[in-house]
């Protein structure tokens, strides 16, 4: 079967948008149909200043949510990074054949460590190596696809580049992954700023629906919803960015298109009234069962743990490969070369 990965940063609540997005299509098609790895990437959020506490609640409310939304681990793996040394380990390794150049180059870093400065901050070094990291967490495993959204699709082709230069210069190690976009709801945009990415890391409360928010909440916010000028509801995205991310939501909530749905409301007032409605309905089911699984905290960690072994026993191979291939001593060899040495030095 196809190996696919992917994985979400526990930085933030999970929103509306990693639901549509990506988690949705994970239970619905992608552990049916492939050999599915989902992962909490917790290493990737040391890459800023944070609070140990909360990326350790965050991280667990992640996985909890993750099966909330349907993830089943008797069809998938799903684990957390950090259980899993082989990530940190092979991590080394492409640092070694990746280059400064590359990792200067990564969009996300300049936006990143712009931000950062301009708070005052110091940028800190795994912000700028952590795609490798990324890469690491995907070439581990063998993977053949990555489904991710179009913002991440600059840190895939790193993973190929690397894979490539790795097989060239060493020998077949790795197999070359390839990203697959969504086919639907890419991206939901920020309900404030539709020109801006519904993101779990924003500071823009209003414009974001988390998971877990109340119904109430959910409908006060796609109430306040940013519109355009005029009143007449038409589909599209560069002349009125805030319907059309409406439409998309509800079109992605119903199942419905966003072209032929402009054509049903009159005015704005009842699209944002029937898309509240559609998200509410469609988070319903996420958070009872999420309520389920918080009253058995037991279960989380079993799947976590079962996930952990199972995914180190797919890793710990491809990655013990890269460290022959590289030119690093098999630990068995240097303990049989050390115990030789002590007899010698003995006698």
């Amino acid at each position: 079967m196809t190996r696919v990965f992917s994985g979400v940063k526990p930085t933030g609540h999970l929103t509306l948008g990693n639901y549509l997005g990506a988690m949705r299509r994970w239970a619905a098609l992608d552990q049916h149909e492939s050999d599915a790895l989902f992962c909490i990437v917790d290493l990737h959020a040391l890459t800023v200043d944070h609070d140990p506490a909360r990326v350790r609640r965050l991280s667990r409310q992640a996985a909890t949510l993750l099966l909330a939304a349907g993830l089943d681990p008797k069809l998938c793996t799903v684990f957390v990074q950090s259980h899993v040394d082989e990530h940190a380990r092979l991590s080394y390794l492409l640092e070694c054949v990746a280059t400064d150049g590359e990792m200067r180059r990564m969009i996300q870093y300049k936006e990143k460590a712009a931000r950062e400065r301009v708070r005052g901050g110091s940028v800190r070094l795994s912000l700028l190596t952590y795609p490798v990291l990324m890469a690491a967490d995907i070439l581990a495993y063998g993977t053949d696809q990555v489904p991710v959204g179009d913002d991440q699709t600059q840190h895939v082709e790193l993973a190929r580049d690397l894979a490539m230069r790795f097989n060239q210069r060493y020998g077949h190690t790795f197999v070359v992954p390839r990203a697959t976009p969504p086919q639907v709801a890419a991206r939901v945009m920020n309900l404030q700023d539709p020109t801006a990415k519904m993101g779990k890391s924003d500071d823009s409360g209003p414009g974001i629906v988390y998971l877990l928010d109340e119904p109430d909440v959910v409908r006060k916010k796609v109430m306040r919803a940013v519109t355009d000028s005029g009143r007449e509801v038409v589909y599209d995205r560069a002349a009125q960015p805030g319907v059309a991310n409406l439409l998309e939501i509800l079109a992605a909530c119903t199942g419905g298109n966003p072209s032929e749905l402009s054509g049903v409301y009159e005015s704005y007032g009842a699209l944002k009234s029937a898309t509240a409605e559609a998200v509410v309905e469609v988070l319903r089911p996420v958070q009872e069962r999420h309520r389920e699984l918080c009253a058995d905290p037991g279960f989380v960690e079993g799947v976590l743990r079962d996930g952990a072994e199972r995914a180190r026993a797919m890793a710990r191979p491809v990655v013990d490969a890269a460290y022959r291939a590289i030119g690093l001593l098999p630990a068995s060899a240097a303990t049989t070369a050390a115990a030789a040495a002590d007899i010698e030095v003995t006698a």
